[in-house]
């Protein structure tokens, strides 16, 4: 891995977190994600399951993890199996996690190798009554790979057919939620890498330089900086692309006079950032494009201010809603026709700006967290308002990562990535 090593304490921290809200005499299981082939002999690099690593900081592949907080023994509680590894492993492939370096990792002393996992499950479960399975449901979630974790519970379901089965998710989806101050500070890492990526661009930036010659000046710089590169598919749109809103080709030129929409961010440790800028070409804003943009930017700042304890989601973005209404009959792309004639389904600010404004942040780009549920203090949300003027050809979209404080407005963890006009065009001119 890249990232510096991460105290086992948060593991441990988020384990016993896990294992509270358990129901008695269960066990729960986890499992590492799949290295996913290409063709012949070609994969996908790998990635890690969030929940396994959020639960034990081991990011490896074929690792499983077991939580039995009621076993009969103290050593059957925690249980980690890894891949057994070995010197022709360590040639062909690297080091792997040995016994002591995985505990040294996730702070659980006890560490099979995977082949015994059958074995001592089958153990757990006649002790067991119940067993948690971990399955996605997130709201934005379609998967139509079978997963590891999917087939193992399609194998539990029928090796253990006696046994009562209870969901991993909805207790993952709060916790998740809720950061401890080592996640936040992994945020912030992520967020001042991104930083320096952003402020790389505005020296960068020219007449006739490429999309694509922007989405590597950005992976240049968060590799160098122990990242593992975007936390997310790279948007760098310039012009009318902008008006796509997951546009990801990032293959024209970009010219004199136009905006880039810059949707780009680092990832550290697995957490993720997340932040949106938008610049200009030329090192200029026109009055017209400044306007918009600073309608969006007071758009942002007042949204912020809204992400406090106790909000809803929903009721807050019908509130973002009026403020960006306001914003736009300011800029006479709709008039007061529109907002008295308008479909509450479908409100007339939606025209120019159709996509939500905040969702959680954290190992997930949209991470965890049950929106119908209030905003608790140590949640971290984007803040990501936008216009889109398809017959203008320029869409402005900006975007912050903030901190739900108990008392007071947020914390804004780019509050150090220039977003105010005069300051991106002074560094683009300096």
């Amino acid at each position: 891995m890249k990232y510096h090593q991460i105290n086992s304490g948060l593991f441990v921290k988020n384990r016993r977190k896990f294992m509270a809200e358990m129901k008695p005499n269960s066990v729960a299981v986890f499992n590492s994600n799949d290295i996913y082939p290409i063709s012949a002999d070609s994969t996908l690099p790998f990635a890690q399951h969030r929940d396994i690593f959020y639960l034990s900081g081991v990011d490896q592949e074929e690792s499983v993890l077991l939580l039995f907080p009621d076993a009969p023994y103290e050593n059957q509680r925690e249980i980690l199996f890894l891949r057994e590894t070995n010197d022709h492993i360590a040639v062909w492939e690297g080091e792997k996690l040995t016994k002591e370096r995985a505990f040294q990792v996730s702070g659980i002393r006890t560490v099979y190798w995977l082949q015994d996992f059958h074995k001592v499950l089958n153990e757990m479960m006649t002790y067991a009554d119940t067993m948690y399975i971990n399955t996605n449901e997130h709201y934005r979630a379609t998967v139509e790979t079978e997963t590891r974790e999917a087939r193992f519970v399609k194998w539990w379901k029928e090796r253990y057919p006696a046994h009562n089965v209870a969901k991993s998710n909805p207790i993952l989806q709060r916790i998740r939620s809720v950061k401890e101050s080592e996640e936040i500070d992994l945020i912030q890492h992520a967020c001042d890498i991104t930083e320096k990526g952003f402020r790389r661009l505005l020296g960068f930036v020219k007449p006739n330089v490429t999309e694509y010659e922007i989405e590597a000046e950005l992976a240049h710089e968060f590799i160098r900086n122990r990242s593992k590169g975007f936390a997310y598919t790279p948007i760098i749109a310039s012009g009318n692309n902008a008006n796509v809103l997951h546009y990801i080709e990032n293959n024209q030129q970009c010219k004199e006079g136009d905006l880039i929409l810059l949707d780009v961010a680092a990832e550290y440790a697995n957490y993720s950032s997340d932040m949106t800028r938008t610049i200009p070409v030329s090192g200029r804003f026109s009055d017209r494009q400044k306007a918009v943009y600073n309608a969006v930017l007071r758009v942002k700042n007042e949204a912020t201010k809204m992400l406090t304890p106790g909000t809803l989601w929903k009721q807050y973005h019908v509130e973002v809603g009026k403020i960006m209404t306001s914003e736009l009959l300011g800029l006479g792309l709709i008039d007061k026709a529109d907002v008295q004639n308008e479909n509450p389904e479908w409100p007339a600010y939606k025209k120019y700006f159709m996509h939500g404004t905040s969702h959680h942040l954290g190992l997930d780009t949209h991470d965890y967290g049950l929106l119908h549920e209030p905003m608790k203090a140590n949640m971290v949300f984007t803040v990501e308002p936008g216009i889109y003027i398809p017959n203008e050809k320029f869409g402005i979209r900006l975007e912050d990562n903030v901190v739900v404080q108990e008392k007071g407005e947020p914390f804004n963890l780019m509050r150090n990535i220039p977003v105010e006009v005069e300051e991106i065009e002074t560094l683009m001119n300096s």
